[in-house]
C-alpha cells in the first residue's frame, strides 16, 4: 500500500501550490530546523532537484510561504467601521500564527515587502486613516499594533512559559509569601486565558484612538 501511495504521489503534477502546501505541512510536523528540500522531496515523492524547477532555493520557498500565510488572513470589507476592520485583521493574524506555530517565528521577522504583504499592511493603514487619525498618529499606532500582534503570537507559540529558566528559580512557596499579587496573577497566564488576554490587550490598544 505504501508503495502504491508513493507511485501515486509521483504521478501527481508538481505545482508551486502543491509544493508550498506540502512544505507547510512538513514544517508543522518537524519544525523548520529539521526541514530540508530533500525531506520535502521525499514527502512529495520526487527528487529535490524537481522542486528547484519551481523554487531556485529554500529561501525562495520560504518567501512564498510567507506570502501564502499572509494572504490567508481574511480582510474585512472596507464598508465596516474602522474598529471592526482592525479587530478582524488582528484576530485573523493571530489565528494564522496559531495554525502554523513552527513557521510563524520566520514570518515574524520577515520583511513584509512583497506585493501580497504590502496589500495586507495597507488594509491596516487604511483602517487607521479612515478612523480619522492623522498621518503620524496612524503610523505610530500601526507600529504599536505590529508590536502587539507579533509579540502576542510569539509568546503564545513559544514564549515566556517555554523559555529557559533561572538555575535558581524562586520557589512557588516563596513567591506566594513575598510577592502574593504576582503569584496570584499566574492563574491568568495559562493557555486557557490566552484568547481573553489577547482581546483585552487589543481593546486596550484601540480604545483610546477609535472611541
Amino acid at each position: 500500500m505504501n508503495e502504491k501511495k508513493a507511485i501515486s504521489r509521483r504521478r501527481e503534477a508538481l505545482t508551486p501550490e502543491r509544493i508550498e502546501l506540502a512544505a507547510l505541512e512538513l514544517i508543522d510536523q518537524v519544525g523548520l530546523e529539521a526541514f530540508s528540500m530533500r525531506k520535502l522531496g521525499e514527502k512529495l515523492g520526487c527528487e529535490a532537484m524537481s522542486i528547484y524547477h519551481h523554487f531556485p532555493n529554500k529561501e525562495h520557498l520560504l518567501d512564498a510561504l510567507v506570502d501564502r500565510l499572509v494572504a490567508s488572513v481574511e480582510v474585512p470589507p472596507r464598508a465596516l467601521a474602522s474598529a471592526d476592520r482592525l479587530r478582524g485583521l488582528a484576530r485573523g493574524w493571530r489565528a494564522m500564527s496559531l495554525r502554523h506555530p513552527r513557521f510563524f517565528p520566520v514570518l515574524s521577522v520577515h520583511r513584509l515587502n512583497s506585493a501580497v504583504c504590502v496589500h495586507f499592511l495597507n488594509e491596516i493603514m487604511l483602517a487607521l486613516r479612515d478612523a480619522g487619525l492623522e498621518r503620524e498618529i496612524a503610523a505610530r499606532t500601526f507600529r504599536a499594533l505590529a508590536y502587539f500582534l507579533v509579540g502576542a503570537a510569539l509568546d503564545e507559540i513559544s514564549g515566556y512559559a517555554k523559555g529557559p529558566s533561572s538555575l535558581h528559580p524562586v520557589s512557588g512557596e516563596e513567591l506566594a509569601r513575598q510577592f502574593p499579587d504576582l503569584a496570584a496573577a499566574g492563574e491568568y497566564f495559562v493557555p486557557e486565558h490566552f484568547e481573553r488576554t489577547f482581546e483585552y490587550g487589543l481593546e486596550l490598544l484601540l480604545r483610546p484612538i477609535l472611541n
